[in-house]
């Protein structure tokens, strides 16, 4: 996992954006996209979520080459009023809940060498673009994108960013729902990972709980390894109905004195879809912002 930005970098702007230089991407680049694009889109049909299958369709990923911002902007603008603005990196908290809250979301321009293809630490476009922008183009989980993001402005002010982090970390970006029975993927982390989004759903090892917001924000994670728990929401609207309906304030006072749960611990409240293994997981291979 790489760190965030101390300085805004020379010929950013103010708000940290930078021109994504589409026009610069060599045809090896738009290749190795291609080749990513294929291996997960394959892989996801049935896996992951339907709304994010769609968000592929509806936005014309299937084309070939890295996508361009402004055209997966207007197509989103269209449909939830989001855009995908390029920024030199993982930048600090306050920049990234501030574009968040105004409903842009922030990628990184560069792609992954051929040698990275199933590892990097750090988020590149493939992670940002084919990991997250497609479920921007669902209503509701757009909406809890906006609302994720002006949470966080508020928890900067009160110093608790890194337990919101983990809501973020155990949704956004490693989240399972459930379906008619079946469990699905819809975080980017997982999507975006070619190992990841198998062992997410079929590995013996992982704990596969259901949701609680203060479970969830009780729980540290881990950047090097595989998930030992995924959180399963019942549906992205009870997922947003619960962020906008709790006061996150007397939430963040009670869990200052509460010890923190192991990600690995399976508690006695829990309800279990599936109760994993012990083992030692592998190294993730996707970068993903915590």
């Amino acid at each position: 996992m790489g760190h965030a930005l101390q300085a805004r970098p020379q010929g950013a702007a103010p708000d940290w954006t930078i021109d994504q230089g589409w026009e610069h991407y060599s045809p090896a680049e738009h290749a190795l996209w291609d080749r990513l694009f294929a291996r997960q889109a394959s892989m996801l049909k049935g896996r992951a979520a339907p709304e994010f299958l769609a968000g592929l369709e509806v936005l014309r990923m299937d084309r070939p080459g890295i996508p361009d911002f402004a055209d997966l902007s207007e197509r989103l603008m269209a449909r939830t009023g989001w855009q995908v603005v390029a920024v030199p990196g993982l930048v600090p908290d306050e920049v990234f809940f501030a574009h968040l809250a105004e409903r842009r979301f922030v990628a990184g321009n560069f792609i992954r060498r051929p040698d990275q293809i199933d590892y990097l630490q750090e988020p590149d476009v493939f992670h940002d673009v084919f990991g997250h922008v497609p479920l921007l183009a669902d209503p509701v989980f757009a909406d809890y994108m906006q609302a994720y993001g002006a949470g966080g402005l508020r928890a900067g002010g009160l110093g608790v960013t890194a337990m919101l982090a983990r809501l973020y970390w155990y949704t956004v970006e490693f989240g399972l729902i459930a379906r008619d029975g079946a469990l699905q993927i819809y975080g980017a982390g997982i999507v975006s990972s070619f190992g990841e989004s198998r062992f997410a759903l079929d590995a013996a090892e992982p704990n596969r709980i259901a949701f609680d917001l203060a479970r969830v924000m009780r729980t540290p994670y881990r950047i090097d390894a595989f998930q030992q728990t995924y959180f399963v929401i019942d549906s992205f609207e009870d997922l947003l109905r619960q962020t906008l309906e709790t006061d996150f304030g007397p939430l963040y006072a009670a869990l200052a004195g509460s010890a923190d749960h192991d990600p690995a611990v399976v508690l006695p409240s829990d309800r279990v879809y599936h109760r994993g293994r012990p083992n030692s997981p592998a190294p993730t291979p996707s970068g993903a912002r915590p």
